[in-house]
């Protein structure tokens, strides 16, 4: 079955140590000690040309080449710590979540740290995939019923839809019931009339205004409300806007209001949010599962990665891909239609590459008035 996708258009825009001079048999020549630090050599002691210059001491137990001692309280070459003196680490700079280091002769202990962030992200991915179940329909479009989908499907919908907001370092969104009754009437029409679009005609099956007005607020998918959000993200046959993909992400999404039916949905997209961001990457920086690049129809290797911004204007971008430090990853740029969910946007569509799990990905946004870097690390979580 072809699927289809369709996103509306905003009409507005949007130490040292330090050894003492212990040998008392070489302290009796006061003219001589001039130097406690030199006081180490008895053959040159006697010589005070040799003690009053640091220079010529350099018998094999010179005090430079003295060896670390692990509990000393200094933190000395190849030591990582030393009892709670860490040099500045933290749990949160070895990558967990919080918790408290621990000092094991003398290297960092993160045993007593809590989850790693790819435990943290990977935890939250596959919890909320668990169950993508898209629940029942009580409507019928013989009846013109717009009815409503289980309480389990838009649970469902709503939860995968702050799934991917998590992972782009976005808020949370809620639904709103009034735009759930529209939405819903909305994918009543679809499914009344068998395809999709945002400016329906007064003559079809099933017309409402309620309805046309989500229409024309909405994404729309030929998929129920669960399954369209993942389509969404990948966004496939929109290369000119990606914006279903940037709605979703955008500043302003939410409330929302998500309608299904069995085989059509609708997800209101205009919102009064304000989020805030400076920009938004997908995949965004830090860890980022790989499933969440693909669906069961595309993946974004082939629609493309994507960065929005409302105050970065985009014109004369350059961008530079990077996989581990130093392999280039070259793409095609894109820049997408404006206020398609952000103010501007571009797409990077790999050329010959693909993103692979294992791997981090570093990406530089040039030549515009706010240079952006960041880096994505790919990780499996099956």
């Amino acid at each position: 079955m072809r699927v289809f996708v369709l996103a509306v258009m905003c009409t507005f825009c949007l130490s040292s140590c330090d050894d003492d001079a212990s040998n008392t048999n070489n302290v009796n020549n006061t003219n001589n000690v001039n130097n406690t630090n030199n006081v180490n050599n008895t053959n040159n002691v006697n010589n005070t040309n040799n003690v009053n210059n640091t220079n010529n001491v350099n018998n094999t137990n010179n005090v430079n080449n003295v060896t670390p001692v692990c509990g000393n309280g200094l933190i000395e070459e190849g030591e990582e710590c030393e009892g709670t003196d860490f040099g500045g680490e933290t749990c949160e700079t070895n990558g967990f979540s919080g918790g408290s280091l621990s000092c094991t002769a003398c290297a960092i202990d993160t045993a007593t740290c809590g989850n790693s962030q790819v435990e943290i992200v990977c935890n939250r991915w596959n919890q909320d995939r668990a169950d993508l179940s898209e629940g029942s329909w009580s409507g019928d479009t013989g009846t013109c019923l717009a009815g409503d989908i289980s309480a389990t499907g838009r649970a469902n919908a709503l939860k995968i839809v702050n799934l991917y907001r998590f992972l782009a370092d976005l808020p949370p969104v809620t639904t709103d019931p009034v735009k759930d009754q529209k939405a819903q009437e909305c994918a009543l029409m679809m499914t009344a009339n068998n395809q999709l679009n945002h400016s329906p005609p007064t003559g079809w099956d099933c017309y409402t205004d309620d309805g046309a007005q989500a229409a024309g607020s909405s994404n729309l998918a030929t998929t129920p409300g669960v399954a369209a959000v993942d389509l969404y993200m990948v966004d496939p046959g929109n290369p000119t806007t990606m914006g279903h993909r940037r709605w979703i992400l955008s500043n302003s999404f939410g409330p929302t209001g998500l309608g299904s039916t069995n085989s059509y949905s609708c997800m209101w997209a205009f919102g009064s949010s304000s989020a805030g961001k400076q920009w938004t990457a997908w995949p965004h920086e830090g860890i980022f599962p790989l499933a969440a690049g693909s669906s069961s129809w595309s993946s974004i290797n082939s629609t493309g990665w994507t960065f929005q911004s409302d105050s970065i204007n985009l014109t004369g971008v350059q961008v530079t891909i990077t996989m581990d430090g130093s392999v280039d990853r070259p793409v095609s740029v894109t820049h997408l239609l404006a206020n398609y969910g952000s103010s501007y946007a571009i797409s990077m569509i790999p050329q010959g590459w693909v993103m692979e799990a294992g791997h981090t990905y570093e990406v530089a946004i040039d030549n515009v008035s706010t240079p952006v870097t960041y880096s994505v690390q790919v990780v499996g979580c099956n």
